[in-house]
């Protein structure tokens, strides 16, 4: 089976429960079918675009000094969708809904937070099943790994999205020994809030 895919536009749900962008998807060379089973995974490619001085410097943590990019830049995971369609519209389009995560534990968060304006490289890389009406019945048919698109998404479309999640702020996870031990620093101190916590700690540190 000869598909293609195309990544045509993306923009976040502003309903949806937790953050999440829709991709527009176009997908060329599709008979009748009764239903397709559609899987992508999601990279973005920190080496196609250039950063400013100020996000070079955010990115240390994951790439180190900007001297060794080139061997320390490389595409970074975002995430698997998966979604199943029943149809597309007269031109072959659909939805690819993608839920995202402000987990600065995820490298890809670190990533997309350091980013200050311009465009995100995405390459979306699908995979999956199509299940074809046929005389006797259904005829399985897979997709292979190799259909892939790329996709540039500006980097408001993020931003806009965790803003309307996590307006103002984001969140960080933390082990139970690590949030007892805030908790009582918290209390010694008569602090009202978590940021004072954190300020107050770096302030210790001159920061």
């Amino acid at each position: 089976m000869s598909l293609s895919f195309r990544v045509t536009g993306g923009e976040h749900e502003p309903h949806a429960a937790v953050p999440m962008l829709v991709f527009e998807l176009e997908i060329d060379g599709l008979q009748e079918f009764h239903h397709i089973a559609l899987t992508a995974q999601i990279r973005i490619e920190a080496q196609r675009r250039e950063h400013s001085a100020n996000e070079a410097a955010n990115l240390e943590e994951l790439f180190g000094k900007v001297e060794r990019w080139g061997d320390t830049l490389r595409p970074l995971l975002w995430g698997h969708a998966s979604v199943l369609l029943t149809q597309l519209d007269a031109n072959g389009r659909t939805r690819l809904p993608v839920p995202c995560t402000y987990d600065f534990e995820v490298a890809s968060v670190k990533y997309l937070h350091s980013l200050e304006d311009g465009d995100i490289p995405l390459v979306f890389l699908f995979t999956g099943t199509v299940f074809e009406r046929a005389e006797t019945g259904l005829r399985i048919q897979r997709i292979a790994w190799d259909r892939e698109a790329g996709f540039r998404l500006p980097v408001r479309s993020w931003r806009r999205m965790m803003d309307h999640h996590y307006p103002g702020g984001g969140w960080l996870r933390l082990q139970k020994e690590t949030l007892d031990a805030l908790l009582r620093f918290k209390a010694s101190r008569a602090l009202p809030t978590w940021d004072g916590v954190v300020e107050a700690l770096l302030a210790r540190e001159g920061l």
